[in-house]
């Protein structure tokens, strides 16, 4: 891949899956050879990006975006909770496959978050883990004095705001190549009735 200044391929990269989200939003799913890609892929792969999301059976990218084998780099955590492994995979994406773009993926109904709003001091195994690194958004969700679902969905944009700022904090490798200009970030929520993918921020826009 070659480098096209800074912000433009990582744009073109996510234009292209918002196409493939509006493909699964009508049910137009792009048909593909798959026994060519599995042989073509044998050797290696070059996906365009690295997709941060949660393990929630409902929300995989790759549908999602309607992409296939090879295309995304997912990393898949309850709650798109981080840990070591799952920042090592995602720095393993942006420093040795060179992906130009990073996805930070939510949605709505969350259980993990339900479960950091309505239990915070869970301790149920390590479950409790999930729930600890969620919980501080939940706290300050609760100060808006939202109730219900409105508080589970605040807590949720306000977890994955916290995630792009501890990927930056906690990755010298996703920052640097941030400021570098070698890699874009986006911040999204998928939407589970409409199928949606909505963008909450994205580095090559200045706002929403």
């Amino acid at each position: 891949m070659t480098q096209r200044g800074k912000g433009l391929f990582g744009r073109h990269v996510w234009y292209k899956l918002l196409e493939g989200n509006m493909r699964f939003v009508q049910g137009l799913f792009q048909g593909r050879n798959l026994l060519d890609l599995r042989s073509t892929l044998a050797g290696g792969q070059e996906p365009e990006a690295a997709v941060l999301c949660c393990s929630d059976s409902r929300v995989p990218a790759e549908i999602i975006f309607d992409q296939s084998l090879g295309d995304l780099f997912v990393v898949r955590t309850a709650g798109l909770v981080l840990d070591p492994t799952s920042i090592g995979s995602l720095e393993y994406a942006v420093a040795h496959l060179h992906v130009p773009l990073l996805v930070i993926k939510g949605h709505e109904s969350c259980g993990a978050v339900t479960a950091a709003v309505a239990h915070p001091e869970c301790d149920e195994g390590h479950i409790t883990a999930i729930v600890k690194q969620i919980a501080p958004s939940a706290a300050q969700a609760r100060e808006t004095g939202k109730t219900g679902p409105e508080l589970v969905e605040e807590a949720t944009n306000r977890h994955l705001q916290y995630l792009e700022e501890a990927l930056k904090r906690e990755s010298r490798i996703i920052a640097e190549a941030l400021d570098q200009g070698r890699l874009d970030l986006v911040v999204a929520k998928y939407q589970l009735q409409s199928g949606k993918v909505d963008v909450l921020s994205a580095t090559f826009f200045e706002s929403f």
